[in-house]
């Protein structure tokens, strides 16, 4: 009869610690704001992820978001100045247009 060997499991190497996640400081800069976007959010200066939130905010306050798709967002008379003028953006494109309005 063959012997049979058993099998040993090896310990797992022992895993790293994930260091938690600063915020990068390019995000957290107090930016300042146009006039046109101080009209939706406030004057106030603060950082880009803040103003995105207030954006946001103001949208699904007044129900700007696109029903069919989603991802759209109708301007309203407030809002076109900041989409350049236009009716409908995604929102992908919104972020875009929102950076040119902070500095």
């Amino acid at each position: 009869m063959a012997a049979k060997k058993k099998a040993v499991k090896k310990a797992a190497p022992a895993k790293k610690k994930a260091a938690k996640r600063k915020p990068n400081a390019a995000f957290m800069k107090p930016m300042k704001i146009s006039a046109e976007l101080g009209a939706v959010i406030g004057n106030a200066a603060m950082p880009r992820t803040e103003v995105t939130k207030k954006i946001w905010a103001y949208i699904k306050k007044h129900g700007l978001q696109d029903a069919k798709n989603r991802r759209n967002i109708n301007a309203d008379d407030k809002l076109k100045p900041i989409f350049g003028g236009k009716k409908q953006v995604s929102m992908f494109e919104m972020t875009k247009l929102v950076s040119k309005h902070l500095s």
